[in-house]
């Protein structure tokens, strides 16, 4: 009877019947594709096909076509909120979108928002100066090499602690220095023009600008060759290392901790939870002896490079041409009014989102969403007590961090206050400045205080969610929960196989590869037995063998340490909706709505979500530096080992999309 409906089903595609609300729209299919042998193309092909990526865009699918709606929705809020009669936060809001959007006063600024801390930096004379100058960037944070910050307590996860982090970085991740490929040395050349050119336009001569270039990126290479891979900075191992205000000044003692601590009002007496070790050893050693016109050379091109995106428009489309052309192959700016809002989520993100929630996100969402949460966590608690390869011991630690589980969802339920950003229409820069500058002593002000769990590290209007292994939380903020991830009133099976695959994602983080390592109070702490601990690591190692040996197309990979998080969100989380999505029918039989069974529309509700076309410099970068592959892969790879999915378009073994049953990859 179950082959009758999916031959039934599959034949439907060639007949003429309308979409319901929250259905599968047949014209994003590619019916000349089978579903079994390349199912990511079958159902988005007719999507990517009519839906080239814009200029303005590195990559063009539907998570961008809801960020886009969301903009749309933003600026609404931030035109009126640049209305006379406002008041608070909602002014500060309006004013700060209205300096962004006067391109002329920025324009007329030039380079002069940049001159009082270029000739702070020319000032320089001495070692004594220089560590003086790098105290003072504390209060900016991202620029210097090393910056001082709050995170939870890998042993106390209710504790803020101090930490150190490593920085210093101009190009995306630090293997772009030393790797010898054609495209990597085609973006070292173009970064070293990039700094000449911004060199220039900060004043200095052309052969001024040349030799900067030069000494950037010798100067940053160095700090490259002792800062950790980006799949090692998965491992919590690697990048916690926990000590006392006086082990840190032993560590690195060319800083001035003292000042730094001093002028952020941080204590010295709270534990300092240190990134990486080594790159510290290095900061030092540069501080110790490295040449300090090296340094000024450097914190110049810092500082410009830092500032350019709110400057005029030189400034600006220099900064444009490299980050976005030569990394992502972008062609065009985006309009004015989207890099404003952008800018405006980014900077002063609590207020637009109280405003965002109150207009577009009603109480019947949450209460939608809260029930597909519940359904879904019944549905991960059902495979942990099930799963016969986890000890009593194990099982039960399991259980336990999944009951606890904070699910937060739309938007913080207490939102920050602004009154400290001062914001004036006539200076973007010093706007950019204040707010800078206020969200990171709003941050310093948390280290030894107990951890604020209502706090948030998205913004409502964000096409996002995530999970903190340190608050055990899982977040879904509302700007997500729109179509086509989310109706309030759709079908269960394209709501479960969209946003029910996201909330089964971020649940699953708390047990894959890094979010494994920390209990049900968030503590870094081993609950396993040595024998689960070993078959966990075993059944990882399936997901990271299929990723990297799986070619993407010109021979490349993907890094398979880099990505086993992610696709383990993505294998466990979609199973866990599929689970979840027939929890939901209570023992009834799904409907077939257009054409589709139920299970067809789930799956193809998912491979909807990852419609995507993406420009080559962009994947390349992906593949790079994400954790996250590939959105095609992001739906093969999963589905070729899922039962679930082959059972439901009649796909056999033999078939591109069914991985032998030895090889099929499985957590639970």
């Amino acid at each position: 009877m179950r082959r009758i409906l999916i031959v039934a089903a599959l034949a439907a595609l060639c007949a003429a019947q309308p979409t319901s609300r929250g259905g599968i729209d047949r014209s994003t299919l590619d019916p000349t594709c089978k579903p079994c042998t390349g199912f990511y193309r079958y159902a988005t092909g007719g999507w990517t096909d009519k839906n080239p990526i814009p200029a303005d865009q590195a990559r063009w699918g539907t998570f961008d076509e809801l960020d886009e709606a969301n903009m749309e929705r933003e600026r609404t809020i931030l035109d009126a909120s640049s209305t006379p009669g406002v008041t608070g936060d909602q002014k500060r809001l309006g004013d700060f979108y209205s300096a962004c959007m006067n391109t002329s006063a920025i324009d007329a600024a030039g380079a002069k928002p940049l001159q009082p801390i270029l000739d702070r930096i020319a000032a320089i004379g001495s070692r004594q100066e220089l560590v003086a100058f790098l105290v003072s960037l504390e209060t900016v944070g991202g620029v210097a090499p090393a910056s001082i910050g709050g995170i939870a307590d890998t042993d106390n996860a209710e504790q803020t602690i101090t930490h150190i982090a490593a920085g210093g970085l101009s190009l995306p991740d630090r293997d772009y220095y030393f790797r010898d490929d054609a495209a990597t040395r085609k973006i070292r050349d173009e970064f070293s023009k990039h700094v000449a050119n911004m060199s220039r336009l900060a004043g200095d001569t052309p052969e001024q600008a040349e030799a900067a270039a030069k000494t950037v990126f010798d100067f940053e290479s160095a700090l490259a060759q002792s800062t950790l891979k980006a799949a090692a900075r998965r491992d919590p191992a690697q990048v916690h290392h926990k000590m006392s205000f006086a082990q840190l000044k032993e560590l690195a003692p060319a800083y001035d901790w003292d000042a730094a601590f001093k002028l952020l009002n941080v204590p010295t007496s709270v534990t300092i939870d240190v990134a990486q070790p080594e790159f510290m050893k290095t900061f030092n050693r540069q501080l110790e002896s490295g040449p300090i016109e090296t340094w000024k050379t450097w914190l110049r091109w810092r500082v410009v490079n830092n500032r350019a995106p709110y400057l005029s428009k030189p400034f600006n489309d220099e900064w444009f041409h490299f980050n976005s052309t030569v990394l992502s192959g972008v062609t065009e700016q985006r309009p004015r009014w989207k890099i404003c809002v952008a800018a405006s989520d980014f900077m002063l993100g609590d207020a637009l989102g109280r405003l965002y929630i109150q207009k577009y996100f009603p109480p019947e969402s949450q209460k939608r969403v809260a029930q597909m949460i519940a359904n879904l966590r019944a549905a991960l608690g059902e495979e942990l007590a099930a799963a016969d390869w986890l000890t009593p011991e194990t099982r039960k630690n399991a259980l336990a961090k999944l009951a606890s589980f904070d699910a937060r969802i739309g938007g913080t339920v207490k939102f920050r206050d602004y009154s400290g950003v001062q914001v004036s229409r006539a200076g973007y820069a010093a706007a950019v400045e204040s707010a800078e500058l206020d969200t990171r002593l709003f941050d310093l002000a948390k280290i030894g205080k107990p951890v604020d769990r209502t706090e948030w590290s998205m913004t409502p209007p964000t096409v996002n969610a995530y999970y903190s292994p340190a608050r055990n939380s899982i977040t879904f903020p509302a700007g997500i929960l729109q179509f086509p991830f989310f109706e309030a009133d759709a079908d269960d099976a394209v709501n479960y196989g969209a946003i029910g695959a996201v909330i089964g994602h971020e649940m699953s983080h708390g047990f894959d590869d890094e979010g494994s390592k920390y209990d049900a109070k968030g503590n870094l702490k081993n609950w396993w037995t040595d024998q689960d601990r070993a078959n966990f690591e075993k059944r990882a190692a399936c997901v990271t063998n299929q990723f990297e040996t799986t070619d993407v197309g010109g021979g490349l990979h993907h890094n398979g340490k880099l990505v086993t998080g992610e696709a383990m969100g993505d294998l466990n989380g979609l199973r866990m909706a599929y689970l979840a999505y027939h929890k939901s029918l209570g023992g009834k039989p799904a409907p077939v709505i257009d054409g589709f069974t139920g299970d067809q529309r789930f799956f193809l509700a998912i491979a909807r979500v990852w419609a995507q076309n993406q420009r080559e410099e962009a994947k390349r970068r992906q593949l790079e530096t994400n954790p996250h592959p590939l959105a095609k892969y992001r739906v093969n790879s999963t589905l070729e080992n899922m039962p679930e999915f082959h059972a439901a378009f009649g796909c056999k073994q033999g078939d591109a999309m069914v991985r032998p049953a030895a090889q099929q990859c499985r957590l639970w």
